[in-house]
């Protein structure tokens, strides 16, 4: 079985983390490098800075034991996407854009691939976790900017990655698809309803 996290940022590293106890590989895709200002809110440490986050976060699953992983240290594109995701049984979408969070969807829905999105607020206030039946990417205020530096958000960050992974979790023991909004106040599982698209 492969887990495909698409991004490993702040969601997506935290997410992976806690998925640790799954049989099969975690797979991590993401072409950036870690920064200094990343190690607030995101699952690397202070050797990781300067390296790719997919293999930083590789080399740190080396210190568990019997986790198996992967990692491709490049960006998803539409040429490569079918290729680093084919093999996919389920796709996480940790990304922090409408651009790649769109790739990703338009890939999973024309090869029939399962895929969940961990996506919190610009401004904080809620998370979602979505399959994507029900996800609409929001628009950028601009492009690439920042929504999960420097630990502002941590907390609820800490509770999106929770509710992601149980997410994962159970769809991969069970089957069950299950929504849900999430706020500093309470995670709120939505009605999950099979999608007409």
């Amino acid at each position: 079985m492969r887990i495909i996290f698409c991004g490993v940022g702040a969601i997506g590293s935290t997410t992976a983390v806690l998925c640790r106890n799954l049989e099969g590989s975690l797979v991590f895709v993401d072409f950036d490098r870690v920064e200094s200002k990343n190690l607030l809110a995101q699952a690397y440490v202070k050797p990781s800075v300067g390296k790719n986050k997919a293999e930083a976060l590789k080399l740190q699953f080396l210190n568990l034991h019997g986790v198996k992983t992967e990692s491709f240290g490049v960006r998803l594109t539409r040429d490569n996407v079918a290729t680093l995701c084919g093999g996919a049984d389920l796709l996480v979408d940790a990304f922090d854009n409408q651009d790649s969070r769109r790739l990703l969807s338009d890939f999973a829905r024309q090869a029939n691939k399962p895929l969940v999105h961990g996506a919190v607020a610009a401004d904080g206030t809620f998370g979602l976790v979505r399959w994507d039946e029900h996800f609409v990417p929001d628009a950028e205020d601009t492009p690439g900017q920042p929504t999960c530096e420097g630990g502002v958000h941590l907390p609820l960050l800490g509770l999106l990655s929770a509710t992601l992974a149980r997410a994962i979790q159970d769809f991969l023991k069970h089957g069950v698809k299950r929504d849900s909004f999430v706020t500093l106040g309470a995670v709120t599982p939505t009605p999950y309803a099979a999608s007409s698209t």
